[in-house]
C-alpha cells in the first residue's frame, strides 16, 4: 500500500486548507484511513480516522467542529478539510492505513505517507 499526501502549505490563522491522500496498491475500502500530525519538538498524534466504507469516524478533541475527514473510495482517496485553522495546527500532516483488524483510533498503523506541510500563521 502506498499513500501520498498532497494540499499542504500556508495560510493564515482562520483560513482553510484541504489535504488528500491518495492510495495505491490496494482498495481503498479495504482500509480503515486517517490523518495523524507532529509539530516540532512533539509527537506524533493523531487527528481524526475513518473506516473502510466512511460509516465510523473519529476526531481528535483538539480539532472537532473545525477539521472533517472524509472519503471516496472509487477516487481511491482521503480528504481533511480543516477550517478556522490556528498557528498550533503547524505541523506536517501524514497520512496513515490499516489494513487488519478495524481501528479508526489507530492504536497501530500499518501504512504512512511521506507526509505534507501545513504552516499557519498569526
Amino acid at each position: 500500500v502506498q499513500l501520498v499526501e498532497s494540499g499542504g502549505g500556508s495560510v493564515q490563522a482562520g483560513g482553510s486548507l484541504r489535504l488528500f491522500c491518495t492510495v495505491s496498491g490496494r482498495a481503498a475500502s479495504d482500509v480503515d484511513m486517517g490523518w495523524f500530525r507532529q509539530a516540532p519538538g512533539r509527537e506524533r498524534e493523531i487527528v481524526s480516522g475513518i473506516s473502510r466504507d466512511g460509516g465510523s469516524i473519529y476526531s481528535a478533541e483538539i480539532v472537532k467542529g473545525r477539521f472533517t475527514i472524509s472519503r471516496d473510495n472509487a477516487k481511491n482517496t482521503v480528504y481533511l478539510q480543516m477550517n478556522s485553522l490556528k498557528p498550533e495546527d503547524t505541523a506536517v500532516y501524514y497520512c496513515a492505513a490499516n489494513t487488519g483488524m478495524s481501528d479508526i483510533r489507530f492504536a497501530r498503523v500499518d501504512y504512512w505517507g511521506q507526509g505534507t506541510r501545513v504552516t499557519v500563521s498569526s
